[in-house]
């Protein structure tokens, strides 16, 4: 369930009071883990996995009722404005033209009392300085990609970085703020879930955006030439479904020198969402085995090659920095036998998802329950599937009839609950759903179909839609299926 699908009468879902009543939801329906997807602010496309950080929080999710329980705001000031006309959609145009707006008022309070005091694990993240001076250049700049940007700041030469922080300390300062804001509410909400008995499970995806601050600062752990271009970037090849194959665009990593460096940006980037979790599911996992590198400029994937990743070196070097963490592999997609090799090394859990199960008639997929293995995580559809109404709705006849036959599904119980119940029923060690598949909604409420712009990433749950009724029904799933929760979840501390 992602934050932006929260209920809210201000355009998007946030971190307040409908955040607090979803993991009530939880509680009483038996769950033990709420997957997130990632919390980073959002760029052109509006998507999570291309954030203008790998490290900050996303401002369209801070609270304003929160803002102004702490003095921070009039509800004057924002509750009559347009946040957009349709609740179960996201206006992304609504919110960047008034939140920010709002934001400015509530930073501009943070000084007041010295409830506010900026300290501690955010502010001396080295992160947050190049982050907030990014963000301000942005705006200088009319929201153009810092490679568009005059040479002497695009390069990061120092005399204009010393300039451009003297003449934007104002706007520096308000982004900071801004984070702060954040993660105040962020460690608020995931300290209320732990003690709720609901870990958070967030999501780590592999690469970064090309327009970010993650790649304008640390130039040098990136495939950039003398410029600051890109040589190849990411995406996946050819397959049976696109013919072009996909092209992500981003930036690929220089592993060889992040390899010299003891991987010093990946331990940071990673030990900072341990701050913000207590799961986390890495996007993409077969990146680190061999990543496809497609010429920059090309149009399409078709042109690209495999490149070795860093393999497990990478996974015991985090391990002996980080200790070991409690991390998914997504581990979707072509795999060969050395990706398997490096999942069964690693020894994290990898994912299986139902709706991939029943493409051949009587296959003996891997996809398919009974062939689970106890570590894995299993889910009906992802945030790239569509839900599993929409799904069984538009699948071949012959996808239909094979998971109708094997799930024995019904129309009285609803298709939804029938593919659940087998995932439930299923070894695998946690089982994941989409809200949209708890709710039995159709294809009017996928989250993203991938590789295209659009209507993505806007779905949102309407008000009352998480009831006692629907909670009853899922801890009586869980009651039957031995899923309740065993054991509390450590309660959450706030970093200091």
């Amino acid at each position: 369930m992602p934050i932006s699908s929260l209920p809210s009468p201000y355009g998007i879902g946030t971190l307040g009071a409908e955040a607090r009543k979803f993991v009530d939801f939880l509680a009483a329906g038996g769950q033990s883990c709420w997957q997130v997807l990632p919390l980073g602010p959002t760029s052109y496309g509006d998507s999570p996995y291309q954030s203008f950080s790998s490290f900050a929080g996303n401002p369209y999710f801070i609270d304003l009722d929160t803002l102004a329980e702490w003095g921070l705001l009039e509800p004057g000031e924002y509750e009559s404005l347009d946040w957009g006309g349709d609740q179960s959609y996201v206006d992304y145009e609504a919110l960047y033209r008034r939140r920010f707006g709002v934001l400015r008022l509530a930073v501009s309070r943070l000084s007041r009392g010295d409830r506010f005091e900026m300290r501690g694990t955010l502010w001396n993240a080295d992160w947050l300085e190049d982050y907030a001076l990014f963000m301000a250049l942005k705006d200088r700049y009319s929201g153009r990609s810092w490679l568009e940007w005059p040479e002497e700041l695009r390069l990061r030469k120092s005399a204009a970085l010393d300039q451009a922080r003297a003449e934007l300390d104002g706007e520096t300062s308000f982004w900071k703020g801004v984070q702060y804001l954040f993660f105040s509410q962020w460690w608020t909400l995931k300290e209320y879930a732990n003690q709720k008995g609901v870990s958070i499970i967030g999501d780590l995806p592999i690469y970064v955006a090309l327009d970010s601050a993650d790649v304008w600062a640390g130039r040098s752990q990136f495939q950039l030439d003398g410029e600051g271009w890109p040589t190849e970037v990411a995406g996946c090849p050819p397959d049976a479904f696109t013919a072009d194959g996909q092209l992500w665009g981003n930036p690929l990593f220089n592993w060889e020198r992040m390899r010299e460096e003891g991987y010093a940006w990946w331990l940071k980037r990673i030990a900072w969402q341990f701050q913000l979790y207590d799961t986390l599911r890495i996007d993409h996992f077969r990146g680190f085995d061999a990543y496809y590198a497609i010429p920059y400029g090309d149009k399409t994937a078709r042109n690209g090659r495999w490149r070795p990743g860093p393999g497990i070196e990478f996974f015991k070097t985090v391990n002996r920095a980080l200790g070991k963490k409690d991390i998914i592999a997504e581990d979707l997609g072509f795999l060969t036998p050395s990706v398997h090799k490096l999942l069964r090394n690693s020894g994290y859990p990898g994912m299986k998802v139902l709706q991939f199960a029943f493409d051949d008639k009587y296959s003996d997929s891997d996809y398919l329950p009974h062939r689970y293995p106890a570590k894995c995580v299993v889910y009906a559809g992802t945030h790239d599937n569509d839900t599993v109404q929409g799904w069984l709705a538009l699948a071949p006849r012959r996808v239909k009839s094979f998971a109708r036959d094997y799930l024995r599904l019904s129309r009285r119980e609803g298709y939804h609950w029938g593919v659940m119940r087998a995932a439930w029923a299923s070894p695998a060690d946690l089982a994941v759903m989409q809200l949209q598949d708890v709710l039995g909604l159709g294809s009017e409420a996928r989250m993203n179909i991938p590789s295209t712009l659009g209507n993505n990433w806007k779905w949102r749950a309407l008000p009352g839609a998480c009831n006692e009724e629907l909670a009853q029904r899922l801890y009586q799933e869980m009651r039957v299926y031995q899923r309740l929760p065993k054991k509390p979840v450590p309660r959450a501390k706030r970093p200091k």
